[in-house]
């Protein structure tokens, strides 16, 4: 069945952030009087929620972040998307003609997702459909935020085709019972430990050209017509 409903990631799908969003989580996380390594940080923290990573670094670091952290964290992630965050290539092209039905569906919180679509160009593309994981009760790897996002447009599960950058992403999605393409054309996906670990989980199919979506979309469709 071609999809009817595309649910896009926005940190890493849309917009080219998860670089600049690392950096001030990092910087935090030094703040705090804590060190973790950037390769240990994407592998623990990519697509996951504050709430989540908050989490994460409590019971694993033994990390305590506190609002003024939190605080500190959101002006200096603002002023990196304000001066450097720039959207993926060919997105608004993509967003300008797809065939179908589409929205976001983010860990990130609402005014955040808003205004990284706001600076790169593309929140006209894309308001009113913006869902965030403070809008539910778990975020990703729970389906909580995608099956929300489905229901709030209206969709079945199955009809929905989910535009992952993340393993959590795209566990949230299997978890839904959600197709779901893993995206590696951004630039932290540059090297071979994400695609690595994107492809086993076997997504049903992994891209990084965003333009090859349409076309990629109706394969599915033609798949199962001849099947």
């Amino acid at each position: 069945m071609k999809p009817e409903l595309v649910i896009f990631d926005c940190d890493g799908v849309l917009v080219d952030s998860e670089g600049l969003s690392m950096a001030a989580l990092l910087d935090m996380v030094a703040q705090a009087g804590g060190a973790i390594g950037e390769e240990v940080a994407y592998e623990r923290f990519l697509g996951r929620s504050m709430a989540s990573v908050r989490e994460i670094l409590m019971q694993e670091f033994r990390l305590a972040i506190t609002e003024t952290h939190l605080s500190a964290m959101r002006v200096d992630l603002m002023r990196k998307f304000r001066e450097e965050l720039k959207p993926i290539a060919g997105v608004a092209e993509l967003l300008a003609g797809i065939p179908i039905a589409f929205c976001v569906a983010s860990s990130g919180t609402l005014d955040r997702i808003r205004y990284s679509l706001e600076v790169t160009g593309l929140l006209g593309l894309l308001e009113p459909h913006l869902f965030s994981a403070t809008m539910v009760a778990r975020g990703k790897p729970a389906p909580d935020l995608f099956l929300h996002a489905a229901a709030s447009m209206e969709k079945s599960p199955a009809a929905c085709l989910v535009i992952e950058d993340s393993p959590a992403g795209v566990q949230a999605a299997q978890s839904a019972g959600m197709r779901v393409a893993a995206f590696v054309g951004g630039s932290h996906a540059a090297g071979p430990g994400l695609k690595a670990r994107l492809a086993s989980m076997h997504p049903d199919f992994i891209f990084a050209d965003m333009l090859k979506l349409p076309g990629l979309i109706a394969q599915m469709g033609e798949e199962v017509e001849t099947s």
